[in-house]
């Protein structure tokens, strides 16, 4: 045993030192309490590592309570995600149908179909009308001018071609499309009426020579009415199907015709636009559209004084309004700053009537076309704005056009108005409604003008009216056409259960039996106490007179005689009353051709080099 210097022997009792061993150790476990996991397993043997409520998922640690909790919420989601997709994927499916289209819409479809029934020459497969067939293949050709005149359109309910009212046609219909593509497309018939547009517009460049760049002559009607006889039968004294016609049918050829030629540029300027995407048909559109226009103003006159049957059933009162109107058209189409200075020269418009009154101011129709050239070239103004020099006309226009439209509302007084309500702008002339859906439709499409300006209104003296004002006008009168009126009868042939059954209108008037009935025969079914056989749907008839009463009679073409002319006006009004009025026009196309009207801007300077 070895001694320290304190005296005491150097071996220390065993017990002792276990004693001390056991309460060290104590102490230490409870230190350990303090120590992370990683510490503890550093410091206590493998037998002595502490038990953990923990678990160690790498990017942390989570106790197992709470792991447990995430791991059941986890699985019932995913059950509940799983039922979900089974039901969805395997539960019968039910197809909630789009509403129904509205009662603007739905005439639309009609009143598109009628054009259908007036196609003249080789009928296409698609035209869907089954009691028509090919007719007139020999227009022109067997006339001594020996010009191919096959096609186009039969005016009314005879099978007479009447070239200025079938222009007038094509440009409205024409107009229509411009500002309401989006509509037709929505209602699915932008394909449908821009091929009625291309048979008419064909058929328009036979009537001249579209080749040339100055015109001497253009094709003005084909067929003849007025007073015939058993010697010189004609379209009017006989009474056939368009496919039997059997009696002479005359061409009229002029060299004088402003206000036909005119329209004509309008017609074809106006198409170029609807066909911008078929560029070369668009470039032959504008080519004619340029050659007629030309031939308007060298030679100078009515085209009626020279076609004396034309005379008596469209004759044209001047020219200068076609000034205005197709060369509004030929501004639009070829972007040529000419045409935009002829018509804000002041004389076309005084010419024009465009600052005066009479009874047929604000009446737009197939012979005067100021107020939807007024209507036109404020659309310039508001959309566009050309400012000086051009402005001050095309301001004027402008002021006349918010008078015209004052004038349309019932308030003022300035035109008749029928106990039901219809607005008569043809002072009280047979066949109203042709007149009046073409009021309906500048009306429409002025508010969408304004709406597209962001100008909430207009005044009317010292009265401001909001543009809902004008939509509610032509709901008004459209509304009346299609049967909310007294009689309660819709003037749209085809459309709700009543309608006229005794059009006068010689196709429709026949039965399909297969007999072809010659000049006079078919007078029996001109006579007849039966409707027609045919219903010749879309048909827009003449109309009522002035106590709202309407006769449906076959014989009473002031009645019941619908027009082309006509129907082109409803469908204008139809289309701009369809849908919603959130879609509104295309403001851009009709401007697609317009050079910038001021300078543009100087490239930015190349950066500074030092």
């Amino acid at each position: 045993m070895y001694h320290n210097q304190w005296g005491g022997p150097l071996e220390i009792a065993e017990s002792v030192e276990d004693d001390d061993r056991s309460r060290n150790l104590d102490l230490d476990r409870a230190s350990l309490q303090r120590l992370d996991e990683t510490q503890q397993s550093w410091l206590l043997g493998a037998g002595e590592k502490k038990k953990s409520n923990n678990i160690d998922l790498g990017c942390m640690t989570c106790s197992k309570k709470l792991f447990k909790g995430f791991v059941f919420i986890f699985v019932v989601v995913a059950l509940i995600i799983g039922i979900t997709v089974l039901i969805v994927k395997f539960a019968p499916r039910h197809h909630h149908a789009s509403p129904p289209p509205d009662n603007y819409t739905v005439a639309l479809h009609k009143a598109l179909l009628f054009f259908n029934a007036q196609k003249s020459g080789v009928l296409p497969r698609s035209n869907n009308i089954s009691y028509r067939g090919n007719s007139g293949l020999k227009d022109g050709l067997s006339d001594s001018s020996s010009v191919n005149l096959v096609g186009g359109y039969y005016d009314a309910g005879d099978n007479i071609k009447f070239h200025f009212p079938a222009a007038f046609t094509m440009t409205l219909l024409s107009w229509s499309v411009i500002e309401y593509s989006a509509k037709y497309e929505a209602a699915g018939e932008l394909d449908h009426v821009k091929e009625l547009i291309k048979w008419g517009t064909d058929y328009l460049l036979k009537t001249f020579n579209s080749s040339a760049t100055r015109l001497d002559y253009l094709y003005a009607q084909v067929g003849q009415g007025g007073q015939g006889g058993p010697t010189t039968p004609n379209d009017h004294y006989c009474w056939e199907r368009p496919e039997d016609m059997d009696y002479p049918r005359p061409v009229a050829r002029i060299s004088t015709g402003s206000d036909l030629a005119a329209e004509m540029a309008a017609a074809l300027a106006a198409a170029s636009i609807v066909f911008k995407d078929n560029a070369a048909y668009s470039k032959k559109l504008v080519s004619g559209a340029k050659a007629l226009f030309q031939l308007s103003r060298d030679r100078r006159g009515r085209y009626s004084a020279s076609v004396p049957d034309a005379a008596t059933f469209y004759n044209s009162t001047g020219y200068y309004d076609e000034f205005l109107w197709g060369g509004a058209w030929m501004y639009y189409a070829t972007g040529n700053i000419s045409y935009l200075q002829l018509v804000t020269t002041l004389g076309i418009g005084k010419w024009a009537g465009a600052y005066g009154g009479g009874p047929y101011y604000g009446v737009f129709d197939w012979d005067n076309k100021l107020a939807g050239a007024q209507v036109l070239l404020t659309r310039l103004r508001l959309l566009q704005y050309p400012g000086y020099p051009y402005d001050e006309v095309l301001k004027n226009f402008n002021n006349q056009t918010n008078i015209v439209m004052c004038s349309y509302l019932p308030v003022y007084k300035r035109f008749l108005r029928t106990p039901g309500g219809l607005s008569v702008f043809n002072r009280g002339n047979p066949a109203p409604l042709q007149y009046t859906v073409n009021a309906a439709f500048l009306a429409s499409l002025y508010a969408d003008y304004l709406a597209a300006g962001d100008i909430p209104g207009w005044y009317c003296g010292p009265t401001f009216y909001l543009v809902q004002t004008l939509r509610d006008f032509a709901k008004s009168q459209i509304d009346y056409v299609l049967g909310k009126n007294p009689m309660k009868i819709s003037y749209l042939v085809g459309f709700g259960n009543k309608y006229p059954r005794y059009v006068h209108h010689r196709a429709a008037s026949f039965p399909r039996n297969g007999h072809r009935y010659g000049c006079t025969e078919g007078w029996r079914f001109r006579d007849s106490k039966s409707s027609n056989p045919n219903t010749i749907v879309g048909a827009m008839v003449g109309g009522p007179d002035l106590k709202d009463h309407f006769l449906d009679s076959r014989t009473n073409y002031n009645y019941s005689e619908p027009t082309i002319a006509g129907n082109a006006g409803l469908v204008a009004a139809l289309v701009s009353l369809s849908g919603n009025n959130k879609t509104g026009i295309d403001a851009a196309t009709i401007f697609s051709q317009l050079p910038p009207m001021f300078p543009s801007p100087p490239p930015p300077a190349a950066p500074w080099v030092p």
